[in-house]
């Protein structure tokens, strides 16, 4: 959570109002930091914030889990949740000492202001700033620097919570805090730990109303660059200038940044499926595949549409786009909620979405020399979105409600110079139903060739 939203909060600490993202309300963290204390089976978890670019022009975005669980856009940041538990009665026998139960227990450190670098990169907020747990929505704020000391005490008071210790693999912070913390409790090194993003990982699947408000907002503003761009292909026109009218429109329709470079690929760029040069001019007779979105408040979207330079699919051309289309709907049709699975690029796992489309398309299309078109579906159907565009998920298991994922087949024709991909992100409802936030945009062949005439 981060001051800029309390004008109150900002003007006494003495910060410069700025544009503001939309969160979850903060309660909706709090039980998201609950819900992984629950998790951790009496132990701590440990997660630190992304850090400033050292390069003042480059980008900066929190670390998706961080923000996940907190709220806080600020860099530098770190947050300690330790699990509630039971009181424990002494024993001689295995030289137990008796503990009495602890309480959940969340805080969130911040780092000191440097008000020279801050001249920079813009005011943040300290554990010092009146009102900072308020602001934040946490229970405890405290400086950067008493988290070794705290982290100490609280292993102390039980040492089971250092076996216990739930940290992001690869974090540097929170490995040198536990070899800190080790070597202040006698030991050589700190023990093995838990990986907190695979404890993170079921909870950011299922989406909240208000997760699912912001979604659709990054999935309304796709929508509207979509359809900017359907009005500006046409032969002559370079990719990479429809490439920048999409990241226009976006930041019009207030997405703070888009989601990924965005794809602009026509004639045989449409055949490579990340293409990313996007300069070419788009000719007469070819199709352009163009995958862009944006991200709204930390929330992605994720759309590809392909259309006909000149503005109509020639009849092959069509036959192919069609086929994709069916085999999309076919996907979706299919989908059975706590059963199907996808992103199976194989096509062969049992439930697979992916295998619908892939039979689909194998059924309704054959190349130029009479073999079915299945073996051109090179890539797995969908993924999960939502911090993420490619919202992290373990894909052995089958999708279920309250779930937001893309259905996207995809057919690569380099021979023909015809690529055609459709995608749309998809919410699987209460009653289990696949509800598309894509709905408003043209899905038809002659939807899309009516909206490049307008």
């Amino acid at each position: 959570m981060n001051i800029r939203w309390f004008a109150a909060l900002v003007v006494l600490a003495g910060v410069v109002p700025a544009c503001a993202l939309e969160s979850v309300p903060k309660a909706e963290y709090h039980e998201r930091r609950v819900a992984l204390a629950g998790k951790l089976k009496g132990g701590v978890a440990v997660l630190f914030a992304a850090e400033q670019p050292l390069v003042d022009f480059m980008p900066y975005r929190q670390d998706e889990d961080f923000y996940y669980l907190t709220g806080w856009t600020e860099p530098g940041a770190a947050v300690v949740i330790v699990a509630a538990t039971d009181a424990v009665a002494a024993d001689a026998a295995t030289a137990t000492a008796a503990r009495p139960a602890q309480p959940y227990r969340e805080i969130l450190f911040l780092p000191t202001r440097n008000e020279r670098v801050e001249k920079f990169t813009g005011a943040k907020m300290d554990a010092t700033t009146p009102g900072a747990a308020a602001t934040a929505g946490f229970d405890e704020v405290q400086p950067m620097t008493a988290m070794p000391g705290v982290l100490n005490a609280l292993v102390a008071s039980d040492r089971e919570r250092l076996r216990k210790m739930a940290v992001e693999p690869g974090s540097a912070p929170a490995q040198a805090l536990l070899g800190f913390t080790a070597t202040t409790l006698g030991l050589d090194a700190a023990p093995p730990t838990v990986n907190v993003a695979e404890l993170v990982v079921p909870l950011r699947a299922v989406k909240s109303e208000a997760e699912l408000a912001l979604l659709k907002k990054a999935s309304d503003a796709s929508i509207a660059a979509q359809m900017a761009e359907m009005k500006a292909v046409r032969p002559g026109v370079k990719e990479r200038k429809v490439a920048g009218l999409i990241t226009e429109t976006l930041m019009d329709e207030g997405c703070e940044r888009v989601s990924y470079a965005p794809i602009v690929g026509s004639g045989a760029n449409a055949t490579t499926l990340h293409y990313s040069d996007n300069s070419a001019v788009m000719q007469a007779g070819d199709v352009v595949v163009i995958d862009a979105a944006g991200e709204y408040s930390m929330y992605a979207s994720d759309i590809t549409r392909t259309l006909p330079v000149n503005g109509k699919f020639t009849a092959r051309q069509r036959e192919i786009y069609d086929l994709v289309l069916g085999a999309q709907r076919a996907a979706a049709a299919a989908f059975v909620a706590g059963k199907s699975k996808i992103n199976d690029p194989l096509h062969k796992e049992p439930d697979s979405l992916d295998q619908v489309a892939f039979a689909y398309i194998n059924a309704h299309g054959k190349d130029l020399h009479g073999q079915p078109l299945g073996q051109y579906m090179v890539h797995g159907l969908g993924h999960l979105v939502g911090i993420d565009v490619h919202d992290p998920w373990d894909y052995t298991k089958p999708l279920d409600k309250g779930m937001v994922f893309t259905i996207e087949p995809g057919i690569y024709l380099p021979e023909e110079k015809i690529g055609v991909r459709i995608e749309d992100v998809f919410y699987v409802d209460a009653d289990g139903k696949l509800v598309d936030l894509i709905a408003a945009l043209p899905h038809e062949a002659a939807e899309i060739e009516a909206a490049m005439r307008h």
